[in-house]
């Protein structure tokens, strides 16, 4: 058991996603950075999909219950154990009664806590996601609060020693300057040229508005190409007869502050996407803050899958370095 002695600013329970559900207008939540997600899963000895927290700008203080391992990755957020600082990207003993508490968040946005086991919460349409806006999922339906009690679970694989680490070159470096490269399209045939040009050359400034649900984005004004709307489609010129938006595509409501829409986003609309997100470059998306600069770079789909099979070599990587340190803990 673990008790919640303070939530921090936003901390819910994710795992990898409600996937399966798209159609039928539900997202898939689950955690935003999969990168350091399934690192902070592969430390604990837990299946890659186990559930963990999440943890967004400030974080939470937590008094476990129980002996166990940890594990702690993402942004750079100062872990400590009983007051003591405690190493990020590492597993990490823990004994009953022990705190866990945080610095503010240094670099990045989001930070995550595996514990072995998983974090166990009912499953909802196949998954232990948080999705607040619904309120269904993780500790339910809802951000954690002051004296919450969460139960660890048995989904973990194998044990893990204390100070197993993953290689400082596997481990991702954050900044305030960021390049999320994207493919073109749905309809960014929408998009004047010169708008087209202008999205990929400009600096755009996150905006407060910047959670799960999405990120806006200040910038310069796009125009779009001059026609009769067709039947079904609002009176807007950012507006196309409804479609779905994949996660990660990019709509620029009339042409103001584009939007990336993300985990929690709804799944169709009447707005043009201009681009979409590619998958590895969802994490970066995470791990940016408000009045951070992005810079769009475009993508073809060759070069997308090329970067995707490059991530999951880290991954493998990772699976390696974590495997080959392999000790003898006993969950408790």
């Amino acid at each position: 058991m673990i008790n919640v002695v303070s939530p921090g600013l936003q901390t819910t329970v994710q795992d990898f996603g409600r996937i399966g559900y798209y159609e039928v207008g539900m997202p898939p939540s689950g955690v935003m950075d999969k990168y350091s997600y399934i690192a902070s899963n592969l430390l604990v000895g837990n299946n890659e999909k186990a559930a963990v927290l999440e943890i967004t700008y400030m974080g939470p203080v937590l008094e476990f219950q129980q002996d166990t391992v940890i594990a702690v990755t993402g942004g750079v957020m100062q872990p400590k154990i009983n007051d003591q600082p405690a190493a990020m990207w590492e597993t990490l003993q823990v004994e009953a009664g022990d705190v866990l508490s945080f610095d503010f968040i240094k670099q990045g946005a989001r930070v995550y806590l595996a514990v072995a086991g998983g974090i166990d919460v009912p499953l909802v349409m196949d998954s232990r996601a948080t999705y607040t806006l619904c309120g269904i999922g993780g500790y339910e339906g809802r951000a954690l609060q002051a004296g919450d009690v969460l139960k660890i679970g048995d989904d973990y694989e194998r044990t893990i020693a204390e100070g197993t680490r993953i290689s400082d070159d596997l481990i991702p470096t954050f900044s305030k300057q960021h390049e999320v490269r994207v493919v073109v399209g749905l309809c960014s045939y929408r998009l004047t040229e010169e708008s087209k040009e202008m999205f990929f050359s400009i600096d755009w400034t996150v905006t407060p508005e910047a959670n799960r649900v999405g990120y806006r984005f200040k910038g310069e004004r796009l125009n779009f190409v001059e026609r009769e709307q067709p039947f079904g489609a609002g009176s807007n010129p950012s507006n196309v007869v409804d479609l779905g938006y994949p996660i990660g595509s990019i709509q620029v409501p009339d042409g103001v502050e584009p939007i990336a829409l993300l985990n929690d986003a709804v799944t169709g609309g009447g707005y043009a996407t201009i681009c979409t997100i590619i998958s590895t470059d969802l994490d970066k998306m995470a791990q940016i803050k408000t009045n951070e600069k992005v810079r769009f770079v475009a993508v073809d789909i060759h070069e997308a899958l090329n970067i995707r099979k490059e991530y999951q070599n880290r991954i493998n990587q990772i699976k390696e370095q974590v495997l080959g340190q392999v000790g003898g803990f006993q969950n408790g």
